[in-house]
């Protein structure tokens, strides 16, 4: 299956009737059911179908089109709802352990654990940019963090009373900081020069991480980064 009819497949998940979803909610009754978090209904869906999903470590791939195996598996369940099992379903599969375990050629399941079959390279290359862009993203929010918190402890010292009285808490006038050298800028690479084995850079969000050749075809790339990943990048995002 290519990766437009998967996103078909979705698609038509999202559009399932939302009366039947409502008439089920009513004859059930359960405000319970209802304050379930995406996390519980995964811990649930783990306790039905151990051999599908997994709480902890690596999660195996699952079927194209599981969900609706799910929601007819679980129509008569009072504990979750189609739009729960939905919402946590996407969750499950945009979560880093199961983005790891997507790679070429593993084999995906389905609710009993069987093989639904394997793993194509699209869908492992869309696995790895989401996982980038996820990784991107957190440290993005970390360096923005720790900027915050510098700047907290610079106005914590600015406010702090000085004794002026005392030389002792005088301070001395200090040499001004020599400025220094701007950081190297990336060099663009010679994409036409690029061969298998060379070292590069590869932008990821703001950040530049080493990473060698491993495929080159046309204007894209195929490297592997210092952490073991591997991605298809395009000419603009790699440098010297």
């Amino acid at each position: 299956m290519t990766k437009q009819q998967t996103e078909n497949s979705q698609q038509a998940e999202s559009q399932l009737d939302v009366n039947e979803e409502q008439q089920t909610s009513e004859a059930q009754g359960n405000d319970a059911q209802k304050k379930w978090s995406n996390k519980e209904v995964i811990a649930y869906l783990a306790k039905k179908f151990p051999l599908c999903f997994c709480v902890e470590g690596e999660a195996k791939p699952l079927k194209i089109g599981l969900f609706q195996d799910l929601a007819e598996a679980l129509a008569d369940d009072e504990n979750v709802s189609k739009t729960q099992l939905r919402h946590a379903l996407r969750q499950y599969t945009s979560n880093w352990r199961y983005l790891h375990g997507c790679r070429l050629g593993a084999e995906r399941v389905d609710l009993q654990g069987n093989a639904a079959g394997v793993l194509e390279q699209e869908h492992v290359d869309h696995a790895q940019q989401q996982l980038a862009a996820a990784k991107a993203v957190l440290a993005e929010k970390r360096a923005a963090e720790k900027a915050a918190a510098k700047e907290n402890t610079k106005k914590r010292v600015a406010r702090k009373p000085q004794n002026k009285a005392n030389p002792k808490f005088t301070k001395k006038p200090t040499n001004a900081p020599k400025n220094k050298p701007a950081a190297s800028e990336l060099v663009a690479v010679d994409f036409a020069s690029l061969k298998v084995g060379h070292q590069v850079k590869v932008k990821v969000g703001d950040n530049a991480s080493r990473a060698q050749v491993l495929d080159i075809a046309k204007d894209v790339a195929r490297v592997q980064l210092a952490n073991g990943l591997v991605m298809n990048v395009t000419a603009d995002r790699l440098f010297a």
